[in-house]
């Protein structure tokens, strides 16, 4: 007869309530880089949003700030072994919130550069930190797997609450007060205000810590000498090998299916859809002009009257494309809501499975198997149509794909052992996901669609989906086969 769950106390609620604010904004922050990202370069470098610089700098941002993440998430797993679950964990979330804060009031690239790469170096820390934590401060194995699934469900609000933030701050934008924002051409950007509002997670978190304890399983055997070193090595022991690999490519395969067909869907897809079919033909042919006017304003020789009315050339075309922009940033917004409604539609099943009892090999299938077929047929089939059904087939590729972010963070934990947890975790998330997984997005943008648009000037929404696609095909196929080889948890130390 099993014996009854520990009564909840105050305690435990802090816990859940700390745990949840980290993972929301956690994607929050994240979220943050493609709706400010433009705007701020662009008024950094003094040029028009649709200049190519802009988008050049865009595409290094993610690729530095994905690797800063990755590297220093790395250590911080290992930071986790070393100095404590609660400890690190705190120090992630101040670091994610203040380094958007200080990025707001940036006044060169370089600075904004290097507080977005310190916010993802938060993020990536404190996911595994809090897994971790979790996974300790609940002794008992049910209430363990049921708010590890709940509390990570609250992730996939962020994306959802940063949208609307940015909404509101720029409807409100005349209106609020400077507080000695740095003012651009055209006043202070609505993009300042977005990374402002970074620091919201730092006051309720800080006023709560002090109510809540380091994870104590791992605090007694600190203070008794009986924890081991954490080491990277040791993650490739005998006894850890498989699961140290396998866990890393199926995470690489998760975030490569994320970043290589889901978000670029909604930044690069979107023009290419039926409806937009106007929009986006228009679109394109003034983009034409701009890199015309570009190519103009790059060639030696020009005077400064010349060059004057490139300039103003290039404003004039920027401002015939705002109202096609608004229509389909208003598309872009309807398919990134279905995404995230996917999303934690499958961050909630997952966490009702878990509550169920289903192992953990198995559970796993249940959204690899529906993948196998969803994906190819939402880039293969639906996009052609749009609509409705492409709608609802991005919200389920959101579903398949999210719930296993969650079901690793809930995994992780289970399959290495206390000195190792945090970095195991970290290792798998960040140098499977953070740093290979992330790099499907350039491998789409970059590579595979010019090649299937026969050159990087030729490549059009069709292509970017196409290539989608086959990225998006490719990695569920690898996470199903090697899917096979996960090992189910033995019992838990601690």
């Amino acid at each position: 007869m099993s014996s009854p769950a520990p009564k909840f106390t105050t305690t435990h609620w802090l816990i859940i309530i700390i745990a949840s604010i980290g993972f929301l904004f956690d994607t929050y922050e994240l979220l943050m880089t493609p709706l400010v990202a433009a705007p701020a370069i662009a008024e950094l470098l003094k040029v028009l949003p649709s200049d190519p610089s802009v988008t050049e700098w865009v595409g290094k941002l993610l690729w530095i700030a994905a690797v800063c993440g990755g590297v220093f998430g790395l250590l911080g797993g290992w930071l986790v072994d070393k100095f404590g679950r609660k400890t690190i964990m705190a120090a992630s979330i101040f670091v994610y919130s203040f380094s958007p804060f200080c990025a707001a009031f940036a006044t060169s690239l370089p600075m904004f550069i290097f507080f977005r790469c310190t916010t993802f170096i938060g993020v990536c820390v404190e996911f595994v930190a809090a897994i971790t934590w979790l996974a300790e401060v609940f002794t008992d194995k049910h209430q363990k797997e049921k708010w590890l699934g709940i509390t990570q469900a609250c992730a996939s609000l962020g994306g959802v609450l940063v949208t609307v933030v940015s909404v509101w701050i720029s409807k409100n934008l005349d209106t609020l007060p400077h507080w000695g924002l740095p003012a651009g051409s055209t006043g202070i950007g609505a993009w300042r205000y977005t990374l402002m509002s970074g620091i919201l997670p730092a006051i309720p978190i800080a006023l709560m810590l002090p109510f809540v304890p380091e994870s104590k399983v791992w605090k007694d055997k600190k203070l008794a000498g009986t924890l081991k070193r954490p080491s990277f090595a040791g993650l490739f022991s005998s006894e850890l090998r498989r699961v140290t690999i396998v866990t890393t490519i199926l995470s690489a395969c998760a975030y490569g299916i994320a970043f290589g067909a889901l978000q670029v869907t909604v930044a690069r897809v979107t023009p290419g859809l039926p409806e937009l079919k106007a929009e986006g033909m228009a679109l394109a042919a003034l983009k034409k002009t701009d890199m015309e006017i570009s190519a103009k304003l790059k060639a030696p020789g020009l005077d400064d009257a010349a060059k004057a009315a490139l300039k103003a050339e290039m404003k004039a075309n920027f401002d015939k494309q705002k109202p096609v922009n608004i229509k389909i940033k208003a598309m872009s917004d309807k398919l990134q809501f279905h995404q995230e409604m996917g999303g934690l539609a499958g961050r909630v099943l997952l966490a009702g499975l878990l509550i169920w009892g289903i192992s953990r090999v198995k559970l796993l299938k249940v959204f690899q198997i529906p993948a196998l077929i969803i994906l190819p047929v939402t880039y293969f089939v639906l996009f052609k149509d749009g609509g409705d059904a492409f709608l609802w087939g991005y919200a389920l590729c959101g579903l398949v794909t999210v719930a296993q972010f969650s079901y690793f963070g809930e995994y992780l934990p289970k399959v290495f052992p206390m000195h190792l947890r945090g970095t195991g975790g970290s290792f798998a998330t960040n140098v499977g996901g953070r740093m290979i997984g992330t790099c499907m997005a350039t491998l789409n943008t970059s590579w595979l669609a010019p090649m299937l648009a026969g050159g990087a000037l030729a490549v059009k929404p069709m292509h970017v989906a196409m290539a989608a696609g086959y990225i998006a095909t490719a990695m569920a196929v690898i996470a199903f086969v090697v899917g096979f080889m996960l090992p189910e948890p033995k019992a838990e130390e601690g």
